[in-house]
């Protein structure tokens, strides 16, 4: 597997593995077996044929409820990756993950681009077979046939020849998918001493992922080890902007030390 080092704005050096293309692509499948599903549900389980002839004659009520029903496959991770924080169930199960280019969670931004930009991974022959057909070329049919192909392949070709395996949607939105196999590891770089008795001050530290914590952790310690206040100054501004806390800590040491112990009593508690 690939690996990648990545130097976050506090210039610490934090590595991680880079899910190959063999997971990605079983992700990807697992997904769609998934959106077939729920398709298959809605057509013949739920009976939309019935819907049809409830609504025959008015097309527009038909074309309506067809929109609505395909609105959760077209969105799906689009939303899945926003509410489970870089993963779609299809992730979740190979345990692999989307997180920016600075080892932080995604932005809703970066979430929207990388899947407005499936249309250039993954259905660019939409676009494709509407010029072909526009045009009125020779051999339309082998010609629609190499678009699907090719349409269908960008994205599996990107990553497996992009340094960082990057689809375009990633590399346009800066994200990169790592694998989390190494979670037991993972999890036990962010982990805190503090006793049963132990009373937390910010419950916003909940919006930070074990990620986040571990970037804190890292540049905390290397920046309290060379006495780097310039560094301890921008990790808490950081922190206050991404949990929108309101500090009732004057020292930058004090604050952040806090901020670790709470997000290790909240998760643990979970």
């Amino acid at each position: 597997m690939k690996t990648l080092q990545i130097k976050t704005a506090q210039n610490v050096n934090i590595n991680f593995t880079v899910a190959n293309v063999g997971q990605r692509l079983l992700a990807f499948t697992l997904d769609n077996v998934l959106k077939f599903a729920y398709l298959y549900f809605v057509y013949y389980v739920f009976d939309f044929q019935a819907v049809e002839r409830l609504f025959s004659g008015d097309n527009w009520t038909i074309q309506a409820v067809g929109i609505l029903v395909l609105i959760p496959v077209t969105f799906y991770s689009l939303y899945s990756e926003i509410l489970l924080d870089g993963q779609t169930l299809g992730k979740k199960l190979l345990k692999i993950k989307v997180i920016n280019e600075d080892g932080f969670k995604p932005s809703i931004t970066d979430y929207v681009m990388r899947w407005f930009l499936r249309i250039v991974d993954f259905n660019l022959f939409i676009l494709l077979g509407v010029y072909i057909y526009s045009v009125g070329l020779d051999n339309e049919d082998f010609l629609l046939g190499l678009a699907f192909l090719g349409g269908k392949l960008i994205g599996l070709l990107l990553i497996i020849f992009t340094n960082k395996s990057q689809r375009f949607g990633d590399i346009i939105a800066n994200t990169i998918v790592i694998s989390l196999k190494d979670e037991v590891q993972f999890s036990e770089t962010i982990l805190e001493n503090i006793s049963s008795k132990y009373i937390p001050t910010y419950p916003n530290v909940i919006r930070l992922s074990d990620n986040d914590a571990r970037i804190i952790k890292n540049t905390f310690q290397s920046a309290k080890k060379f006495n780097d206040y310039k560094t301890l100054i921008k990790l808490r501004s950081k922190i206050l902007e991404v949990t929108e806390i309101k500090s009732v800590h004057k020292s930058d040491i004090k604050f952040i030390d806090v901020v670790l112990k709470d997000y290790n009593y909240y998760t643990q508690s979970m």
